[in-house]
């Protein structure tokens, strides 16, 4: 029995210390930045079971076996589109403002295309009226009408969308719908999803959860686009999930979600299109190519003068590239850099970048929410407020609600708008989207909503602050070890 016991623990000890050395090999193997390669190496050794279990949920990367195999590949056959695309060159703009000229060319470098011009673009910034204007548009629509959430939580003005969206589906419109399984599990758990698929709509739950998939891939790489198609001409697309801000998460006491979205007509459709496309490959292993943009389009009197740019992130996209264009975007501003964000946990290049505008003379404002629906995002992002104030950047933290909106303003000129938070989830993981507009009109027009959110928020005492509590600070140390985890 002592033998059977002995080899039973000599069993587990070897298995142990093998875990532990494979997971050690792995870290060091991939490329990832020196602090989030030891908060993972500290984490294994001195929490070891916890360590080890966080890895397996958290740890790389995976996306299931057909998926990889078809976003390992899906890049490459988006560029043969987007070569005929280029074939319609009055569309694309030649030259850009001095402040978004590295950025656009980081794009046209990375993602194979210029920006592009005559848009009709208009900021959205009341949820209620935006989901109006959707349903409208649903309503007028005449082809074809593609939409992906991260959120789909029924009830008030989301069941007014379902309703629109079914009456297309009914009268002869291709509806697809893809959203993201954990997102909107409620969504899946409502009659609403099988209302719709009788009525003819392609309903898709991306990456699906359940816990026989755990080990099999990463469960929070999450599908957290939110864009709208219609006809290919008009498209939505922001912070804003589909729900109704009465409603949505009323228990958490921390007042209505505020959200930016951006309608666009225009040929820039047909670049996110693509996006779309790529997306619902990547999940169902169909192909919808969008449709190049007609001449009808090409001949509008839309604003000639501005550019409008789509980055897209997640696997099987351009790696980095969410990151790169936000660095590229900070480092572009000379006088005002003004961001929102519901979540601040930047990467260390994201956050000496932000100091370094501001100790070099630039009015850096950053607004964020007083009150947040997420305890360990809220510790994690104030250890870097110390570091923020002292190079003199200006928090505002805003009081009337959960600000969800995630934009930038630079010299009121170029404006970055979508789903992209500043944390690391958003920068390295999830399916995300941001629109870039080089356009002194919007940048005026962002920079009149960004300053009634300031309006409606307290600014950080840099004073008030350094004199918090020692225990404190100890709190927010710790949720700084983990912030390149989250």
């Amino acid at each position: 029995m002592n033998i059977f016991y002995n080899l039973i623990k000599y069993f587990l000890f070897l298995t142990y210390w093998l875990l532990i050395a494979n997971i050690t090999f792995r870290v060091l193997m991939k490329r990832r930045s020196i602090p989030v390669s030891m908060s993972w190496l500290l984490t294994i050794y001195i929490i070891p079971f916890i360590g080890i279990s966080i890895w397996f949920f958290f740890g790389e990367l995976y996306l299931g076996k057909r998926q990889k195999k078809i976003a390992n590949k899906i890049w490459s056959i988006s560029n043969q589109w987007l070569n005929e695309l280029k074939l319609c060159q009055h569309i694309f703009q030649k030259q850009n403002s001095e402040v978004a000229d590295s950025l656009f060319q980081l794009c046209k470098h990375r993602q194979g295309i210029s920006g592009i011009k005559s848009n009709k673009v208009e900021l959205l910034s009341n949820t209620k009226k935006t989901m109006q204007i959707l349903i409208r548009d649903i309503y007028l629509a005449r082809r074809n009408i593609e939409m992906v959430f991260y959120i789909w939580k029924p009830g008030g003005i989301a069941d007014d969308v379902a309703i629109a969206l079914i009456d297309s589906a009914q009268r002869g419109i291709h509806c697809r719908l893809m959203l993201d399984s954990a997102g909107s599990i409620e969504f899946f758990q409502s009659p609403w999803f099988n209302i719709m698929k009788k009525a003819g709509i392609q309903v898709v739950a991306a990456l699906k959860f359940s816990l026989s998939r755990i080990f099999l891939r990463r469960i929070d790489v999450r599908q957290h686009r939110k864009i709208v198609l219609i006809d290919n001409y008009i498209t939505y697309s922001g912070s804003m999930n589909l729900v109704d801000p009465d409603l949505f998460k009323k228990s958490s006491n921390i007042g209505q979600w505020i959200d930016l979205m951006i309608r666009i007509e225009g040929p820039i459709a047909s670049a996110i299109g693509i996006i779309y496309s790529c997306d619902w490959e990547i999940e169902t292993g169909c192909k919808i190519l969008p449709q190049l943009p007609n001449n009808n389009i090409l001949k509008n009197e839309f604003n000639k003068k501005s550019s409008v740019q789509v980055i897209a992130s997640g696997p099987g996209f351009p790696k980095n590239m969410i990151h790169q264009a936000l660095l590229t975007t900070i480092y572009s501003a000379k006088h005002e850099l003004i961001m929102t964000t519901p979540y601040l946990v930047p990467s260390e290049d994201l956050l000496q970048a932000i100091c370094t505008a501001a100790q070099r003379g630039v009015n850096v404002s950053i607004i964020i929410p007083l009150d947040h629906d997420s305890i360990l995002v809220k510790w994690a992002s104030r250890v870097f407020f110390s570091e923020l104030l002292e190079a003199g950047v200006k928090i505002y933290q805003f009081k009337k609600g959960l600000l969800h909106s995630k934009s930038i303003l630079v010299d009121q000129q170029l404006s970055l708008i979508g789903s992209v938070n500043l944390d690391m989830r958003s920068l390295w993981l999830n399916f995300e989207i941001t629109l870039v507009i080089d356009d002194s009109h919007f940048g005026n027009n962002l920079f009149a909503v960004q300053n009634q959110y300031i309006l409606d928020s307290q600014l950080l005492d840099k004073k008030i602050w350094s004199m918090r509590s020692y225990w404190t600070r100890i709190l927010e140390k710790i949720f700084y070890f983990l912030s390149p985890l989250l």
